[in-house]
């Protein structure tokens, strides 16, 4: 019985001591990494009203500016070139009637309101003359017209 107790406290004291320390993997970008110089960058901090401006400008054609005032307003706006040559321009207006960004490149909701499409005028026209049908006693109340429910009876096939 010694034997195994002392057998058992050699292998606890020569047990390897349990590691929590994790070496990650070294950081290796799969494209070579540009910088981009920022150009202008004026910033005027929250002032006691909440008015602020700041106005960004990078070496790659990034333009930032933004101004808020008092209440929350704000209103800015940013534009870039995409890698085909487009120049992205967005202007926005954000205050207490949301947040109203507009651009060329967002899209446009069609005029409201639009005429209604003819097959929904006949089908509106057709459940009007159905209404008054039904009013009158001339078509009975459901759904099917002239058609029999289905049978709540069926057997094997």
């Amino acid at each position: 019985m010694k034997t195994i107790v002392l057998a058992l406290l050699v292998a606890v004291a020569l047990a390897d001591q349990p590691s929590f320390s994790y070496d990650a993997p070294a950081h290796r970008p799969s494209a070579p990494v540009r910088v981009v110089e920022i150009i202008r960058d004026d910033r005027v901090h929250p002032a006691a009203d909440g008015s602020y401006t700041f106005d960004v400008e990078t070496q790659d054609g990034i333009v930032r500016h933004e101004a808020g005032g008092p209440g929350g307003a704000q209103q800015g706006s940013v534009s870039f070139t995409f890698p085909d040559g487009q120049v992205f321009d967005l202007q926005f207006v954000a205050d207490a009637n949301g947040y109203q960004p507009q651009s060329p490149f967002l899209p446009v909701a069609p005029a409201f309101p639009h005429p209604i499409p003819a097959h929904a005028l006949e089908q509106i026209e057709r459940g009007r003359l159905e209404h008054e049908a039904r009013a009158r006693g001339e078509l009975r109340e459901s759904s099917s017209q002239g058609h029999s429910a289905p049978s709540q009876l069926y057997s094997r096939p």
